[in-house]
């Protein structure tokens, strides 16, 4: 029978392909029955199975010069992999400048940064541009010493790092930092980690060192940062009084000062007092029982006339004879005096005459809760034990909402890369 008038099933392709096809099926059949691995040595290596279940091999493609149709040669060209992603729509994160990534990547918290970063060279240059290490955040952190040690080599202008441990520092370069605002309070930090930090300061303007173990060479070093407009040392210790009034004396600019309950003497008290700029307008000095004397109290209303705050809680010296030094300060806006206990109730009631420009009075401890409603009848325009809690030079406030957008602000401001805990 000629080939052309043969039923299909009987043509010898045909049938090639109906043997193919039934052992395709035997195969899927043993693999349904769960064994994949029937016919091959389990020993095998995965490389070894990839080539055994491999085609015996391939059909090389012809390939000509010159023309692909050229004569009776007809081949099949295949564009490659790259070529057909350039020509598919949309555009490469390659092809956007260095200025719009950025711009993208600005959003992103710090560990997604540091992640960024080990992607290729480009986006490690990227992730570590200046730009974006303007403000850092690292509250809380553990063994942060080395990465604390690299964030400061960044530029890094706001650095917030409370409450943290941090371990020795070994700063490999010289050069002074950028930074302007720094917070370490409550912090554990070893006192020569800190002197490193501090002594390549020039350009800080807020600073927060509260209860952190100091040195003389710590505050000898703040004489370096001429802006510095808040310092809060709440706390603090292991410096000396003269290094303290150098300090004050070169720093002429601060205007809010919290330099409360720290390891003083008289002689401390009487540095501060002494050095104060007139440029202050906020001041807690409060925690001195029996080292804040009234004649102090005369030096610092001469020293600093426009303050407009002023702590001097717990001082148990003073009395109601320093009403009229303190009566010189015309800007008096707020006034705390609780527990000093040397000054009787009575003479609370004239305050609001003599600040006439008071607004806030905190005496807890002198003023019992029944007695507390005909206090404020007597003076009707000022708010009484309304702050608990002092703010001078704190950049978070204790008073804040946890959890709240200000609960992670330093000086009212949030740090652009913060570590999600």
């Amino acid at each position: 029978m000629p080939r052309d008038s043969m039923p299909l099933q009987d043509l010898p392709c045909l049938s090639l392909q109906g043997s193919m096809l039934s052992q395709f099926k035997r195969i899927t059949k043993r693999k349904s029955r769960g064994c994949v691995s029937e016919g091959l040595d389990p020993e095998c290596t995965p490389t070894e199975l990839i080539q055994q279940w491999s085609p015996s091999h391939k059909h090389q493609r012809l390939v000509s010069k010159g023309k692909e149709n050229d004569g009776k040669q007809f081949v099949l060209a295949r564009r490659s992999r790259r070529k057909k992603e350039s020509t598919s729509a949309g555009i490469s994160w390659d092809h956007l400048p260095d200025e719009l990534l950025l711009k993208i990547i600005c959003y992103l918290p710090l560990q997604d940064l540091l992640r960024m970063s080990i992607v290729c060279k480009r986006w490690h240059r990227l992730a570590f541009d200046e730009s974006l290490w303007h403000s850092v955040d690292l509250e809380g952190l553990t063994h942060v010493g080395p990465a604390l040690q690299q964030v400061l080599k960044t530029g890094i202008r706001r650095l917030r790092c409370p409450r943290s441990f941090v371990e020795e520092l070994h700063f490999t370069g010289t050069g002074p930092l950028q930074i302007v605002e720094m917070d370490l309070s409550s912090s554990i930090i070893p006192t020569s980690a800190l002197e490193s930090i501090i002594c390549r300061c020039r350009l800080v303007e807020f600073l927060s060192l509260e209860g952190l173990q100091l040195s003389d060479s710590v505050i000898s070093s703040l004489s370096k940062n001429p802006n510095l407009l808040q310092l809060n040392l709440s706390g603090c210790s292991g410096f000396s009084a003269p290094a303290l009034s150098d300090a004050l004396k070169s720093c002429s600019s601060i205007e809010q000062l919290n330099i409360s309950w720290c390891d003083f003497n008289n002689n401390h008290v009487k540095s501060v007092v002494d050095n104060l700029s007139s440029s202050v307008t906020h001041l807690n000095l409060s925690g001195y029982r029996e080292s804040l004397t009234l004649d102090n109290v005369k030096v610092l209303v001469t020293r600093c006339p426009h303050i407009q705050t002023l702590d001097l809680s717990d001082s148990t010296l003073l009395m109601a004879d320093s009403f009229p030094v303190l009566k010189q300060l015309k800007y008096l806006r707020h006034l705390s005096l609780s527990r000093c206990y040397h000054i009787h109730i009575a003479a609370l009631t004239d305050l609001g005459k003599t600040f006439p420009m008071l607004c806030l009075l905190d005496v807890f401890g002198l003023v019992h809760d029944s007695h507390l409603p005909s206090l404020k009848k007597e003076m009707p325009g000022v708010c009484i034990n309304s702050r608990p809690f002092s703010s001078i030079a704190r950049p978070t406030p204790a008073s804040r909402l946890v959890g709240s957008c200000s609960d992670r602000a330093m000086w009212n401001r949030k740090c652009q890369l913060r570590v999600k805990l």
